[in-house]
C-alpha cells in the first residue's frame, strides 16, 4: 500500500470513529496513524525474515506512542485504535477488517501456549477500554468487549462480553460497533441481579411487618377484657 492511499484511508477511519477531530490534517497527529505507519513497515521485514530490524521497528514506535504492536501481528483493514496508550497487541494475534480498541486494551497470551497463543478478532469486533483478551481462541465478528472486561474464552459473533472474568450478556446485536461506539451503556447482568434481589427483599420485609401487624392485633383480640 503506497503512502498516499494509507494515509487517505487513515483520514476516513478516523473521522468514521472519532467525533473530537476537526480537519483532516489533525491525522497525521494521531498515535494510531504513527504506529500502523510504523507497524505496517516492521511487518514486511517480519514476514521477510528481518526479525532484529521488524523488532527495532516496533520498539521504537512503542516508545514513542505507548502502543505496543508486536510485528508478526496480522492486522486488516480499517484498523484503529482511540486514544491508544497501554495498548498491546502480542505476536500471533490476527485482527480483521474495521476493528476498534480503545486505550490499555491487551491482546495477549495467557503464557501456558506455544504457537498461536494470541487472540482472533473477526471484522467489526469494538474492545473498550482497559479490557484483557487473554488466549488463543476467537471473538466473533460485530461483537463488543466491554470497558475493564477480562475475556478468557470464546466469544460468538454478534455478542456483547462485560466483566471479569467476561460473561455473554446480549446476543444477536443489531448495530456494527463501528457505527455505535458506546462502550458505557452496556447490559450489566450483576446489576441487574442486585437490583431483583433489593426488591426482593423489599418485598420480604414488608410482608414481615404485615405479618407482625396482623399477630399483634391477634394477641390484643384473645387478651380477656377486665370487666369479665
Amino acid at each position: 500500500m503506497g503512502l498516499m492511499k494509507f494515509i487517505k484511508e487513515e483520514i476516513q477511519v478516523v473521522q468514521e470513529r472519532d467525533p473530537a477531530i476537526k480537519s483532516p490534517i489533525e491525522v497525521i497527529l494521531y498515535p494510531t496513524f504513527r504506529v500502523m505507519l510504523s507497524y505496517r513497515r516492521a511487518h514486511k521485514l517480519y514476514q521477510r525474515g528481518h526479525f532484529f530490524r521488524a523488532r527495532y521497528i516496533s520498539q521504537r514506535a512503542a516508545r514513542k506512542t505507548g502502543i505496543e504492536i508486536h510485528p508478526g501481528a496480522e492486522i486488516g483493514k480499517g484498523f484503529f485504535i482511540d486514544h491508544g496508550s497501554g495498548v498491546i497487541i502480542g505476536e500471533t494475534t490476527i485482527i480483521g477488517d474495521n476493528v476498534t480498541l480503545y486505550q490499555g486494551v491487551t491482546l495477549g497470551g495467557t503464557g501456558k501456549e506455544t504457537g498461536k497463543r494470541h487472540p482472533t478478532l473477526c471484522d467489526n469486533v469494538m474492545v473498550s477500554a482497559g479490557a484483557k483478551i487473554l488466549g488463543s481462541f476467537t471473538i466473533g465478528e460485530n461483537s463488543k468487549i466491554g470497558a475493564g472486561s477480562v475475556v478468557l474464552e470464546e466469544v460468538p459473533p454478534n455478542c456483547t462480553v462485560v466483566g471479569v472474568p467476561g460473561r455473554i450478556v446480549k446476543r444477536d446485536n443489531q448495530k456494527v460497533p463501528r457505527s455505535d461506539m458506546d462502550q458505557v451503556n452496556l447490559p450489566d447482568p450483576v446489576k441487574e441481579d442486585l437490583i431483583a434481589l433489593k426488591r426482593e427483599n423489599s418485598a420480604l420485609c414488608n410482608k414481615i411487618i404485615d405479618l407482625e401487624a396482623q399477630l399483634k392485633a391477634l394477641q390484643k383480640s384473645m387478651k380477656p377484657s377486665k370487666t369479665s
